[in-house]
């Protein structure tokens, strides 16, 4: 029921220990899992040993998170604990290694205990797969998380965790946010370090938090932040402060918003209704609203070829292993990018490199850009993705990503945070960019908007078994 926060300083100022936080987030996932299935592997035995006995002096020490409890996403490794990707391909995957970030966050003081459940590679923004199951919504538990970070997002909002390792390649920290009425961030690339990986040099997909309240990000990012030599993207001047930006609102002057790109994006009713009563609440407060966006005419053709290249990159050697095992929008995926040529891609990152200085551009008179976080209000569980959005049809799985993946193909961070309920009690989500490695600020002015919307929950809910 604590924040994240909350429970750092009590361990800080030794009033709880870490064994009772542990058994508090064990005791909660009995619970409430079964209901919503968010962590399908857990290592509850292995976090005890971290703290137990000698170790917990040092973990002690270890600051900011001081023995807090962390998920991981099942697609980044935890030596010696059950690592899928969601895959039937890698349904019995024990790794004798772990991934940079859960190595960064034990480093920084976080004990994991469980692995979230994704989408098969996560792809798709729906969070099934063959090995665990669907995660649901725990609003209603006919409804969808979103994806991949939906399991991340479920256990947040839950109370499994009090802050989650989530990662975002075309929307994936930031639609499971929206739709599980929390608070998720997506970063510049490389201020989180990740791998090993095939494409270490990739910067479309990265790592971030998900919380309850924008404070509690701060805290995360404090936590996964850092320098790693191996990955090439990250770098020794790196920022730090993210707790103390986060725990100081301030009011922006002026804002860009748009509702759907000038008309490239399909934007429900519900949505857009709720964003508009929320962007009418900041303007009340004083924000001057440019209501206008920069040009993304040519996303969808930049954001189509680097994403299947990427993919091909990354798991053709297990389409050439195990083709049977793998769903058909990741095959499709990674046989597109099979079928690329170079001309393609040099089109794809000329046209990619325009939209970034259109946003730039945009941000240098605006200084941020609000846009609604997903189209949609959590869709049905079974759906293996949105296949229409009022009556309009969706040509494919992609398609309802588009106000997700403008965003990552720019390098500019953003974080989504509630603005509102629809009429059947489905959160809604508005994302705030900034610049790049502009995190601090954008903390801030995120803080301030939390407080104005006042959508943020306070305590996790019970999952609603409808």
């Amino acid at each position: 029921m604590w924040t994240a926060c909350d429970v750092v300083d009590a361990l800080e100022r030794k009033e709880i220990n870490h064994l009772e936080v542990l058994e508090s987030i064990e005791e909660r996932y009995l619970a409430v899992n079964s209901v919503v299935n968010a962590l399908p592997t857990t290592c509850f035995e292995r976090a005890k040993d971290l703290i137990s006995n000698d170790n917990e002096n040092a973990i002690s020490q270890r600051k900011p998170l001081l023995g807090l409890p962390v998920p991981i996403k099942d697609s980044y490794p935890v030596s010696g604990v059950r690592t899928s990707f969601g895959s039937l391909a890698f349904k019995d995957f024990i790794p004798d290694y772990s991934d940079f970030v859960a190595l960064t966050l034990e480093k920084s003081g976080g004990v994991i205990y469980a692995k979230t459940n994704t989408p098969e590679f996560e792809a798709g923004a729906s969070t099934f797969n063959e090995v665990f199951g669907i995660t649901r919504n725990p609003w209603n538990a006919q409804k969808s998380t979103a994806g991949s970070s939906g399991g991340a997002a479920a256990s947040v909002a839950t109370g499994m965790a009090f802050i989650a390792q989530g990662s975002d390649f075309a929307c994936s920290i930031r639609y499971p946010a929206a739709f599980c009425g929390i608070v998720g961030l997506r970063p510049t690339p490389g201020l989180v370090p990740q791998g090993p990986n095939r494409l270490p040099y990739q910067n479309l997909s990265v790592i971030g938090p998900l919380a309850r309240n924008v404070r509690d990000i701060g805290l995360a990012m404090d936590a996964m932040v850092s320098f790693n030599p191996q990955d090439p993207l990250t770098s020794p001047n790196q920022q730090d402060g993210f707790r103390f930006a986060a725990a100081s609102p301030e009011k922006p002057k002026n804002l860009g918003f748009s509702l759907d790109l000038d008309g490239l994006a399909m934007v429900s009713r519900e949505v857009s209704e709720l964003v508009l009563n929320g962007v009418g609440v900041i303007e009340k407060h004083g924000v001057n609203i440019t209501y206008d966006c920069p040009d993304f005419k040519n996303a969808d053709q930049v954001f189509r070829p680097l994403r299947a290249a990427q993919f091909a990159g990354m798991w053709s050697h297990v389409l050439k292993d195990s083709r049977a095992l793998l769903k058909p929008e990741v095959v499709w995926n990674i046989e597109q990018g099979l079928t690329l040529d170079s001309v393609k891609i040099v089109e794809a990152e000329l046209k990619r490199k325009e939209i970034r200085k259109n946003l730039l551009n945009f941000l240098d008179k605006n200084e941020f850009l609000v846009l609604p976080t997903a189209p949609v209000v959590a869709n049905s569980a079974e759906d293996r993705f949105v296949t229409d959005i009022d009556g309009i049809e969706m040509n494919d799985y992609l398609e309802w990503l588009l106000l997700g993946y403008v965003v990552s193909l720019t390098g500019c961070p953003s974080i989504s945070i509630p603005c509102g309920f629809s009429s059947q009690g489905l959160p809604a989500g508005i994302q705030l960019i900034a610049k790049p490695y502009q995190e601090r600020r954008l903390l801030q002015v995120a803080a301030w908007l939390e407080s104005v919307l006042d959508q943020t929950i306070c305590v996790p809910i019970d999952p609603i078994p409808v």
